[in-house]
């Protein structure tokens, strides 16, 4: 009677992933798997699984799947699943599981020996681990099946997907999210990885029905995604497009994305939504920043502090960017005469100026000078250190009574496009202000309504300082977080100063400099 019992459970089980989705992760976690149910569509966790099986069954006509879904939205968990579900059928299978970084692919492969290897897989299926795989990333069966993590621009070695020669399903290579969000918009990066998909890992199955199942969220019009979609690897993909609002602001997945928490995302960061969300990339030339998103203020609002942000250009020629110089305010939003507690960052004022590198420092000083007639002076400046800022911010170093921070970019720091985008959900909360009658203005929101996530602008001088300005106020918060109700203005300027002369001191002493 056990044995029919454990066999029709068994049976259950091979005869749906979604069944034995939620069965083991019930198993593996403690927690039920909630499957979706949008209004007015189907749920995609019951089409992610309905389109793997497809596969699993060869029930297709080709064997290249393209699942484009947002975050969030347990792919990862589904398609871990499957390679444990396959191995319910076929302890041989070979799997080369791929995502952006081997350590992610690490991470899911682990969760699939915890299934594969747990006492209830081997009683119901009869399924067990070799005793010398020891490794979360790569290890066995029994039957020879085998389960490899590897990053999506690495080497891929030692391990081939499936088998030749035979007609059911052995195993495949499945890429979860081979695009990195914050490295997608680095072309070297992006295009590095399209590269090595093309040299390595499509040549890794090996019999013609062995599949390549690629899952995750669209990142930029030009990533992985779209060169599998166009055909330019040569084959033809079965494409599931799921997104997360549908055409009548449907949610996809409501019990954790609802509606409402997807407009407002749709707001306040459109091209991530619109990427990620969407599976939609922003098209060429398609603007980042929308001129309304800066609130205009007629008066001037309370400063907590000020300071400068500076991106210097190498010559003054009219093809190159220019110099621009930016004033900035910090400030406690308002709204109907109360304070809100949510900082605000006031763009008080700026020029853009094409002068030699030796004009730089007068030029400099001159905006300088004019900033400090105002009501609360700037304390601070900040300047990218590249050949002319480096020169600049030497130069002003030296002069008592201004502070000089030095913005430094690193791979780590990201593309400028990358730093743009960080900036658009900041300026698209309408947290940075403009004076309504600043001479500046309509140079700025101009020059701010050309810029796009592709590069295709001509200049971004401007935006460099917004964007400088913004990662110090609103994203790092390094200025204002001393400041409370109880702290004179006097207290507050004294504290910055110090806490940006550490700063300096801690970056000359990293950069070996006594």
């Amino acid at each position: 009677m056990l044995n029919m019992e454990r066999e029709q459970q068994a049976s259950l089980l091979r005869g749906s992933l979604l069944e034995f989705t939620r069965f083991f992760f019930k198993a593996a976690t403690g927690r039920d798997f909630i499957i979706s149910q949008p209004v007015g569509r189907e749920s995609h966790h019951i089409i992610i699984c309905r389109e793997l099986t497809s596969i699993f069954r060869g029930e297709v006509p080709t064997n290249r799947l393209l699942i484009a879904v947002p975050p969030g939205h347990a792919k990862s968990t589904i398609l871990s699943m499957f390679v444990a579900w396959s191995f319910a059928h076929y302890p041989d299978c070979r799997f080369i599981y791929i995502s952006y970084s081997q350590t992610l692919a690490a991470r899911h492969t682990e969760f699939i020996k915890r299934i594969i290897g747990s006492p209830i897989f081997n009683h119901l299926f009869g399924v067990e681990l070799r005793k010398d795989s020891k490794a979360k990333d790569n290890f066995m069966t029994t039957a020879g099946g085998v389960v490899a993590a590897f990053g999506s621009s690495g080497a891929i070695v030692g391990v081939d997907a499936g088998y030749p020669g035979l007609d059911r399903f052995s195993g495949g290579v499945v890429c979860d999210d081979l695009h990195k969000v914050d490295e997608a918009h680095s072309d070297v990066v992006r295009s590095g990885v399209i590269r090595n998909y093309s040299e390595t890992i499509q040549q890794r199955p090996r019999g013609f029905n062995v599949p390549i199942i690629s899952i995750g969220q669209r990142v930029h019009e030009d990533d992985i995604a779209a060169h599998l979609m166009a055909g330019k690897d040569g084959y033809e993909w079965r494409q599931v497009i799921l997104k997360a609002l549908d055409d009548a602001d449907n949610a996809l997945y409501p019990e954790a994305f609802p509606k409402e928490m997807l407009l407002k995302r749709q707001e306040t960061d459109p091209y991530t939504f619109s990427s990620q969300f969407q599976q939609s990339p922003v098209p060429s030339g398609g603007a980042l920043f929308k001129p309304a998103w800066f609130v205009s203020l007629a008066e001037e609002p309370e400063m907590i502090t000020t300071f400068i942000t500076a991106d210097t250009a190498e010559t003054s020629k009219s093809w190159n960017d220019a110099t621009v110089f930016s004033f900035w305010g910090i400030y406690e939003i308002e709204s109907f005469g109360r304070k809100t507690g949510t900082t605000g960052l006031h763009w008080i004022d700026c020029i853009e100026i094409r002068v030699e590198p030796k004009d730089l420092k007068d030029n400099f000083l001159e905006f300088w000078q004019a900033c400090m007639l105002y009501a609360t002076p700037p304390t601070f400046a900040a300047i990218e250190k590249k050949s002319t800022g480096v020169t600049l911010s030497s130069v002003l170093s030296e002069m008592r009574g201004l502070q000089i921070r030095n913005i430094e970019r690193t791979r780590a720091s990201g593309s400028k496009a990358q730093r743009f985008l960080e900036i658009q959900p900041y300026i698209a909360e309408k947290l940075v202000s403009v004076p309504a009658y600043g001479k500046h203005i309509q140079m700025c929101l101009e020059h701010m309504s050309k810029i796009t996530a592709n590069d295709t602008h001509r200049h971004d001088d401007i935006c460099d300082t917004a964007a400088d300005a913004i990662k110090i106020a609103l994203i790092d918060k390094t200025l204002h977080t001393m400041h409370n109700k109880n702290t004179s203005a006097t207290d507050v300027l004294s504290k910055l100063g110090g806490q940006m002369r550490r700063q300096n001191i801690a970056r000359t002493r990293r950069d070996g400099v006594r």
